[in-house]
């Protein structure tokens, strides 16, 4: 565990995939699907706070802190990973997605291991980046800030832009699959054997 990094669990899109249901609390299983992000994210970190801009109450019925976007509009992941940097009380902040159920448990200490001297680093599973994976110094929420404020959405490009270091998790594809729609959710309970079919 990382005493010194907070974890920050993404779950403030718009779910336009999910036919307007608030993705996060897509129930999967026995359990909304954020819920298995946190089992996941929990103990890799000294704690943990949830970025959605709907149905806050239901996520802090979790126990967790919930904060909102800073801009509006529904700007992207990155004004949830601002809105993290922005409470977070921690030197670091690690991000996860609130849609990828079976993350590595090894997310947080590769990151650390890997990111060399960068103030950031993100996922990769070596075939596609991940970026919303992501580590991040608590240095660079004015950069954050600024890219927002001029229009500026792109994910990659503001990894790019501050020397973000790339981290390989090899032969962990599945450990990345995120669960865009229903039909999503109901293969992966196949999969598990938790539905028939």
């Amino acid at each position: 565990m990382h005493k010194e990094i907070t974890g920050v669990i993404l779950a403030g899109g718009r779910s336009t995939r999910m036919a307007g249901e608030d993705k996060g609390l897509i129930q999967l299983g026995d359990k909304a699907l954020y819920q298995h992000v946190l089992v996941r994210l929990a103990p890799q970190v000294g704690n943990l706070i949830i970025s959605a801009n709907r149905n806050q109450q239901r996520y802090r019925e979790s126990g967790l802190p919930v904060v909102s976007d800073l801009t509006v509009g529904f700007p992207g992941p990155l004004a949830g990973i601002l809105a993290g940097l922005h409470y977070a009380n921690t030197e670091w902040i690690v991000c996860a997605p609130c849609d990828v159920p079976e993350l590595p448990h090894n997310l947080v200490e590769q990151l650390w291991q890997h990111r060399g001297t960068a103030l950031a680093a993100y996922a990769s599973d070596g075939e596609r980046a991940h970026p919303t994976f992501a580590l991040l110094h608590a240095s660079l929420l004015n950069n954050l800030t600024d890219y927002l404020a001029r229009g500026e959405r792109k994910l990659m490009l503001f990894m790019a832009a501050i020397g973000a270091q790339q981290v390989i998790f090899n032969n962990q594809q599945q450990a990345f699959r995120n669960l865009n729609t229903p039909e999503d959710c109901q293969q992966w309970l196949r999969e598990k054997g938790a539905i028939d079919g």
